[in-house]
């Protein structure tokens, strides 16, 4: 027993060690987060210059970028997949060095702003620190796939003149091209990080706020008052509790886990099976992030590299986001008819008066967002912290549940925001480099020659080309930074192609989301799996099938920007009208049921009626041939069902 009690208490001294730096990871990671949190606010509140200094848009950029690389190092292991219980002396220096190394470029950033010429040296110096430290920062929290990307063009920078063909680059100086890419405000500190900064991490921050004053858990009571009682109702509150607060999170993944321990299990016990119940949840979840008026600040990012209202985005976003989750209420109500799942039980569904009792005024914090933004005209950050602020004020003066908003979950916002917010900041400076790079070296001008010589005569065989290199690029980023990354990457070669800006740029940001729910690295339905035990690539495969509309509709809206709202009313009117039908239609074909199960091969009848009904009328020489066709296929299928139904015959053997 003595011999064994040394090892015990040196197990036992190990284990309160471990902790003891486990907090402080904790601790650290939360502290500076906070300051990202607490610097982005004031700059858009411009608490700084009305106290009278007058200090760059960049250097809070740049002092964010320090405080993120300075999170990274202590937060996330060099390791990848390991767990950090201590933070190793070389971690506690790259945190100073990325720290320290910003603080100077804050100090002497309008010296290099004045006469960058003359500052070259120093600017050298500072690129050689920060680009490297991006990089690896980059790789801890992204992993490997989207380092490469950045490694490839990173490299290119340097050799691209050594390049055969169209992809030859014009050759830079080693020197120069570090300086400029570590200090111009048209790389690192670029568009994608200001952006980011001053606009992403507000709406993260009014997020958190909502998070914390328990509007998550009021968006799915409310779901369940209004959905609980038609037949599926389980599924219905998790596409619309998901839908409400998915465009607020940011995430698809944080939204999944948000709603989705509450959404899944409901599913589960009414009777979906584990794989749909995940799917449903995670695709619901994704839609989010297309969902006006937030879009997970996709809206935002979309108006400011537009150079649009904000309004515009928006308007044009709804339609394709309405079909989006007309798909899905479809598929799951027939999902629900198909296994005869039936309503919720009386005793579980929330009372409507009850529920808008409890939780009316966070209609609030919306109310104040599209006040301050339509009629007020703010400007979108300023929008997000009175969003914000009122959804303090509301929950201090009626509480959720008679529990309102304490100090500590107040900090606790701040906290979390910035911890939530380094991931897409040092993506946004990696985009950044990246613009540069396509800009310094005209590898932007050549990829578009690239992409013309490809689609020259086929406009199709691009589209698919762009939207597979969307979704592989996409894989397990979060919202915003799939579409920077995009839209610095792709969409401006679709737009010198001809197609529409507003179009291209949706284009890209559908399929970069998609990439949640499409295996390989489905993140979103492999999270919506784990919390439904079940197996991750069927329920991959399944939000795959629940959200082929995602797949689909972008490819109208280039085709034709109708459903977009450019276009006479009219167009617009009668095409909204058809898609509906096209979507409702094919999904019926997807499930297999409409009053009765549908056997196989009027499966893909109906889903050939749908998608007729879908393709855009004035793209086509016979795209309105094909739309009677498709009306009319689509009138006979459901005719043949409806009196079969009255018949009481079933689908045959051979058919299902």
């Amino acid at each position: 027993m003595s011999e064994n009690a040394p090892n015990i208490e040196e197990e036992a001294e190990n284990f309160l060690a471990e902790r003891v730096e486990s907090s402080l990871v904790s601790a650290l990671s939360l502290g500076l987060g906070a300051l990202i949190t607490i610097i982005a606010i004031t700059w858009a509140i411009d608490f700084w210059l009305n106290l009278g200094f007058t200090w760059f848009d960049e250097q809070a950029m740049v002092a964010c970028l320090g405080l993120s690389l300075a999170v990274v190092f202590i937060r996330y292991p060099a390791k990848l997949g390991t767990e950090r219980h201590a933070i190793p002396w070389y971690d506690y220096a790259l945190a100073l060095l990325g720290m320290g190394g910003t603080v100077y470029f804050v100090l002497i950033f309008d010296s290099i702003a004045e006469n960058p010429f003359a500052m070259r040296p120093k600017a050298f110096v500072i690129g050689l620190l920060l680009v490297p430290m991006v990089w690896e920062a980059l790789r801890r929290t992204a992993g490997w796939s989207l380092t490469i990307v950045f490694s490839v063009f990173v490299a290119y920078g340097f050799v691209g003149h050594l390049m055969p063909g169209m992809l030859q680059g014009v050759e830079q100086k080693n020197i120069d091209l570090i300086a400029f890419l570590g200090t111009s405000e048209v790389a690192l500190i670029g568009l994608p990080l200001k952006i980011i900064v001053l606009t992403v991490v507000l709406f993260i921050w009014m997020g958190q706020m909502l998070l914390h004053t328990g509007a998550s858990e009021w968006f799915t009571d409310l779901s369940a008052a209004m959905m609980g009682r038609s037949r599926g109702g389980s599924a219905k509150i998790a596409v619309v509790a998901s839908s409400l607060f998915g465009s607020i999170s940011g995430s698809a993944v944080s939204n999944v886990a948000s709603t989705g321990v509450i959404t899944i299990p409901l599913m589960r016990k009414s009777g979906y099976d584990a794989k749909t119940a995940g799917a449903i949840e995670a695709v619901a979840s994704t839609g989010g992030q297309i969902m006006p008026p937030i879009m997970g600040a996709a809206a935002f990012l979309m108006a400011e590299l537009l150079e649009l209202a904000y309004t515009e985005i928006i308007l044009a976003a709804l339609i394709p986001s309405l079909l989006y989750y007309l798909a899905v209420f479809v598929q799951a109500d027939l999902e629900a008819a198909k296994k005869g799942i039936a309503a919720l039980p009386k005793e579980r569904i929330p009372p409507m008066m009850r529920v808008m009792k409890e939780g009316w005024f966070f209609v609030v914090p919306y109310v104040v967002l599209i006040y301050t933004l339509f009629w007020m005209n703010m400007a979108p950050q300023q929008a997000a912290f009175w969003a914000a602020v009122s959804v303090g004020v509301v929950s201090i003066i009626f509480g959720y549940k008679k529990l309102r908003i304490t100090p500590k979950q107040f900090i606790a916002t701040f906290s979390g925001c910035g911890r939530m917010s380094v991931d897409i900041i040092i993506i946004g400076a990696m985009a950044g480099v990246i613009i540069g790079i396509l800009d310094k070296t005209g590898l932007g001008q050549a990829l578009t020659l690239i992409l013309a010589a490809i689609g020259e005569n086929n406009l199709w065989l691009l589209l698919i080309l762009t939207a597979i290199i969307s979704i592989l690029l996409g894989m397990g980023m979060p919202t915003s930074a799939i579409y920077l990354l995009l839209a610095t990457m792709i969409a401006p070669s679709l737009i010198k192609l001809g197609v529409n800006p507003i179009s291209a740029h949706l284009f890209v940001l559908y399929f970069g989301l998609m990439s949640m729910i499409t295996p390989p690295v489905a993140i979103a339905a492999f999270a919506a799996a784990s919390l439904a035990g079940a197996k991750p690539m069927e329920t991959g495969m399944t939000a795959v099938r629940l959200g082929w509309i995602a797949y689909i509709i972008p490819f109208v809206f280039v085709l034709s920007p109708n459903l977009l709202m450019q276009g006479e009313a009219v167009q617009v009117l009668t095409a909204l009208v058809l898609a509906c039908i096209g979507v409702w239609i094919a999904s019926c074909g997807f499930i297999g049921y409409l009053f009765r199960p549908i056997g196989a091969a009027f499966r893909l009848l109906f889903v050939a009626a749908g998608l007729a009904l879908l393709v855009p009328g004035d793209a086509f020489t016979y795209g309105v041939a094909i739309n009677v066709t498709g009306g009319i296929l689509a009138f006979l299928l459901i005719g043949r069902e409806y009196m079969a139904r009255r018949n009481g015959a079933v689908a045959s053997p051979i058919q299902s």
